[in-house]
């Protein structure tokens, strides 16, 4: 007889990810180290249920107990403390809030082929309209994306020597994480974002003056001069006819030997892995138009638009990394 595990443990895995869900969400990891009675005070829970939170949360490696306190790990500090610098607080709430529901309608969206906004939420209109609809769902968002850049981004601009450009604009920049990095590893690099008015106006609060803010969309606007642009999850989340647009916009905006530099998730050759970056196509069904590509597949859609030596790496981080030149 085969061994279960792996069935018992994928059963179990939606169970761990939401004892770490609700506990960011009730404000856990701002409220230690407290005794359980202290944390019931503080938090309005129901003192049985919120031992068996906490005594899970234990279990998982969130907590510890020191003299009948539960206390942080490093790692909930670092990633769960809505507070931290680094924290991923924003992406547990935007998972918890908005993820976890659209993913319950996995199998309508298989047999569909389309993201679930309308049968979850009953929202009709752009993909990102959603994510934004209130300053608070907005924030939750980019402070998600915030954190998952900080860990992806600095191995991004190490894949490549960007040595050679003079200045790099990420398209769709968010707040900032891709070009911090790069002034970081290139001083003498000029470095922006641009970005819808409401995102520029949120990422204020992330970037350093070093950085530039330019309000507009891809689509549509006209792009700030550059000779290096950036795609940081970009184009994960659009159709096929919206990313030749976007593609083409960029190579006609780019000065001969310009690059663009695309931060994805990059699929194997045979599409059998990285079970995460399958996950996340999964994910991109259930939220967006776009999907998870492998390398040839991204190649495919630049040389299209007229784009040349494309090369792309794997870097081990929460991103990868695609460079493409125009000449």
């Amino acid at each position: 007889m085969s061994d279960p595990g792996i069935v018992l443990d994928l059963i179990d895995a939606f169970r761990r990810s939401k004892c770490m869900f609700t506990a960011v969400s009730l404000g856990v990891f701002e409220s230690t180290p407290a005794t359980l009675d202290e944390l019931a005070a503080a938090l309005h829970a129901n003192t049985d249920g919120l031992e068996r939170l906490l005594n899970g949360c234990l279990s998982l490696g969130l907590l510890r107990r020191e003299e009948g306190r539960y206390v942080n790990t490093d790692a909930s500090e670092t990633y769960l403390r809505k507070t931290s610098p680094h924290t991923l607080a924003g992406y547990v709430l935007y998972s918890d809030k908005v993820l976890f529901h659209l993913w319950s309608h996995l199998d309508d969206a298989v047999r569909e082929g389309s993201n679930r906004w309308k049968q979850t939420f009953d929202l009709d209109g752009p993909i990102f309209a959603h994510f934004f609809r209130t300053a608070e769902s907005r924030d939750d968002f980019l402070r998600g994306m915030h954190g998952l850049g900080l860990l992806g981004s600095p191995k991004v601009v190490e894949a490549f020597d960007l040595s050679q450009f003079r200045k790099l604009v990420d398209l769709g920049g968010a707040t900032g994480h891709l070009p911090m990095a790069a002034a970081a590893r290139y001083p003498g690099m000029e470095v922006g974002l641009f970005d819808l008015a409401p995102v520029v106006e949120a990422a204020k609060q992330f970037v350093s003056a070093r950085v530039e803010l330019h309000t507009g969309d891809f689509f549509t606007d006209p792009l700030p001069p550059a000779d290096l642009y950036a795609l940081g999850r970009i184009l994960h989340d659009w159709s096929e006819p919206k990313i030749r647009l976007l593609l083409r916009r960029i190579f006609d905006a780019l000065p001969s030997g310009g690059g663009l530099l695309i931060v994805e998730r990059l699929l194997w050759p045979d599409m059998s892995g990285p079970t995460s970056a399958l996950m996340q196509s999964l994910n991109m069904l259930t939220c967006t138009e776009g999907k998870e590509r492998t390398l040839a597949q991204y190649e495919a859609l630049l040389r299209e638009a007229g784009f040349s030596e494309v090369t792309g790496t794997m870097t081990g981080a929460p991103a990868d990394a695609i460079l493409a030149r125009k000449h």
